[in-house]
């Protein structure tokens, strides 16, 4: 009986000696954390060192569970458990350690891109095109490193376990053969990766780039590696698979400049005041928020049967702007036409010539009056 209390003394103040110190350890961390944090917060608010409050940011999730881990790492071999929990123990430690360190790569990549871009203006149509080229690149080259940092994870951590370390080391040796299965099987993939890339090297498209793409009108909302998000004017979201941009032919309408022309096709009778109306534009221009101050204009682009064509033209910033003035000054010159000058709307004449009006007369009374039949 005694034999029995002394051994289930043992296990107890051996569980309170490995609890106390597990506890310890934890306390240990968050101290750590806490401090280093509290150090590299003070810094970053410094203008003078490129320590980043952006950086500190993002690094402070996965260092508030990287930290205490880590000293329970060290502390779990001097615990006194059983040398086949201890195995289970440490390959779980180091399953966690393997996701925390990638979620802090992940991090610290997210953070560098965050800091670069914070470096840019991105203010909607007025961006800078550099911003927009430098974003896009960013956006593309972040998610292949994100996507090959996951699967380098994913590796280490099968292999720690001994029987897929087995497995992959046979792969390994016929990698020749897979490396051609693969490659056949997955060309389409492959491509389509490659298009993505190619898209974030060459830049046919960026990010907020205005395009008309399967006769939709929208701008650029995402790039992946995949495909792209165009965002249509009625809010719909086209999404287009990265090789369209390199293998069709589409509209950008802001690749070297947002600044866009716009025209107004006005339908006028032969005796409309050009002069008048050319005036009246400059006018409503001049009175217009949206006009850029660069281009306009009225010509008489066409003469047709009934009416002549005139066609407004006028410049703005970027497309939504160029599309709001075009409907200000339709709206301008129409009304403009109805009040001062209604003479000049498009109309259809007949004319009736006289000759021709006496020898219908005489030949209705020659055939006899209405209702009687000639003899």
């Amino acid at each position: 009986m005694n034999r029995l209390v002394m051994i289930l003394q043992e296990l107890w103040d051996g569980l309170l000696v490995n609890f106390g110190a597990a506890v310890a350890a934890l306390l240990i961390g968050v101290l750590l954390y806490k401090a280093l944090f509290a150090v590299m917060g003070r810094l970053a608010n410094r203008a003078d060192l490129p320590l980043s409050p952006i950086f500190v940011a993002r690094m402070r999730p996965p260092s508030r569970l990287s930290l205490p881990l880590l000293a329970l790492m060290f502390v779990a071999p001097s615990l006194s458990i059983p040398a086949e929990l201890l195995a289970v123990v440490q390959h779980l430690f180091s399953l966690c350690f393997i996701g925390l360190i990638t979620w802090l790569f992940i991090n610290a990549t997210l953070a560098s891109r965050d800091i670069v871009i914070s470096r840019y203006e991105m203010d909607g149509g007025k961006e800078s095109f550099k911003a927009r080229a430098v974003y896009t690149q960013l956006t593309i080259l972040v998610k292949i490193i994100l996507v090959v940092v996951v699967v380098i994870a994913l590796a280490a951590m099968l292999m720690t376990f001994a029987k897929i370390r087995a497995i992959g080391v046979s792969i390994l040796a016929s990698a020749g053969i897979m490396g051609i299965i693969v490659g056949f099987a997955a060309q389409r993939s492959l491509s389509t990766l490659l298009a993505g890339l190619q898209i974030a090297i060459t830049q046919p498209i960026r990010i907020n780039d205005v395009v008309i793409v399967e006769e939709e009108w929208g701008t650029i909302e995402e790039i992946t590696l995949t495909y792209v998000v165009v965002k249509i004017w009625d809010l719909r979201r086209l999404i287009v698979p990265v090789t369209h941009f390199l293998d069709k032919p589409f509209q950008n309408w802001t690749r070297s400049t947002t600044n866009l022309l716009g025209t107004v096709f006005i339908y006028v009778d032969y005796t409309a005041p050009v002069a008048q109306i050319r005036e009246k534009l400059h006018q409503v221009l001049q009175q217009s928020q949206i006009w850029d101050r660069e281009v306009w204009g009225l010509q008489v682009t066409n003469a047709r049967e009934h009416v002549l064509e005139l066609r407004a033209l006028m410049s703005a910033a970027d497309a939504p702007a160029t599309f709001d003035l075009r409907c200000e000054v339709r709206e301008k010159l129409v009304a403009f036409l109805k009040e001062s000058c209604p003479e000049s709307l498009p109309r259809t004449r007949a004319e009736f010539l006289k000759e021709e009006t006496r020898e219908n007369s005489a030949g209705s009374s020659g055939a006899g009056g209405p209702g009687l039949a000639a003899e």
